[in-house]
């Protein structure tokens, strides 16, 4: 990080290519999706073996590769459906081109979720607390994810009200050359903060609970509307996709997916509140 006139702080510009291996070229964003999913399948490794056991740490060790497959291919036809399907269906040979970027997280729930259920019925898994566990370290991938953006220079913040480039009453405040030389909000961090640790911290807290690991939907459902609610507080600070710009009501794409999130995560808790596994 450098700093501007007047103590701004200025992107710095990383390389969003961490690796060089002659032609093969190894982006920070896909090693926060490796690293991620580690730490995700060993976290869950460790909640299996917590009462009431739904699941063995062989069969985390099998979801691995279904998790993959489902963050992937749903975080990619996510974005594609969600955020420009009209590019993607007039040229489709870009659609999988995951390299040049865009996933959607939403999407990658929606695949994640397909993944559970699909490999849950295949090995006679109770589904929702199946999910309460894989669900308790995804901020691991959000936080990383976010970090990998402000990496590469991406998804940049608003612009700070009453800020020029020489002064800033904001501390944080950061100038994203790309973007021009008004201070912005560092939207990135801000959602890595908040996706990431701070979910995290509420997710290992709960899970350490055998009574809310007893009831089957409550962690999953906790994380579905605490991502929900940071997602929506943290695009407040975040600048709109330029294709998409501001929707109904002024909110952005990232607040309308989040939206239907919280009532779903509502619907778990209050499932979950009803309901107790066999021997929790």
């Amino acid at each position: 990080m450098t700093f501007g006139l007047a103590g701004v702080l200025v992107d710095p510009g990383f390389d969003p290519v961490a690796i060089h291996l002659g032609p093969i070229l190894i982006r920070w964003y896909a090693l926060a999706y490796i690293t991620a999913l580690l730490i995700g399948w060993r976290i869950a490794r460790v909640l299996v073996r917590r009462a009431p056991i739904v699941a063995t740490v062989e069969q985390v060790d099998d979801f691995l590769t279904w998790a993959t497959l489902g963050v992937v291919l749903g975080g990619r036809l996510g974005y594609v459906l969600f955020y420009q399907p009209a590019l993607y269906f007039a040229h489709p040979l870009l659609i999988p081109a995951v390299w040049d970027g865009g996933m959607s997280f939403h999407g990658g729930a929606i695949g994640v979720a397909i993944a559970i259920a699909w490999f849950c019925r295949r090995n006679a898994i109770p589904f929702l607390a199946f999910a309460d566990r894989i669900a308790v370290p995804v901020p691991v991938g959000l936080g990383l994810g976010r970090v990998a953006n402000f990496i590469n220079g991406e998804l940049w913040g608003r612009r700070v009200p009453g800020c020029t480039p020489t002064h800033c009453w904001l501390p944080i405040a950061l100038i994203y050359p790309a973007a021009g030389p008004a201070p912005r909000y560092p939207s990135e961090l801000i959602e890595a903060a908040l996706e990431g640790i701070l979910l995290l911290a509420v997710m290992l807290l709960l899970a350490r609970s055998d009574r809310l690991r007893a009831r089957p939907g409550f962690l999953a459902g906790v994380f579905v509307v605490g991502y929900g609610v940071c997602r929506i507080v943290a695009e407040s600070f975040r600048e709109p996709d330029p294709f998409l710009g501001y929707l109904a009501g002024g909110l952005t794409m990232g607040q309308i997916l989040s939206i239907p999130m919280l009532l779903i995560g509502a619907g778990l808790i209050w499932y979950a509140q009803r309901h107790r596994l066999p021997g929790g």
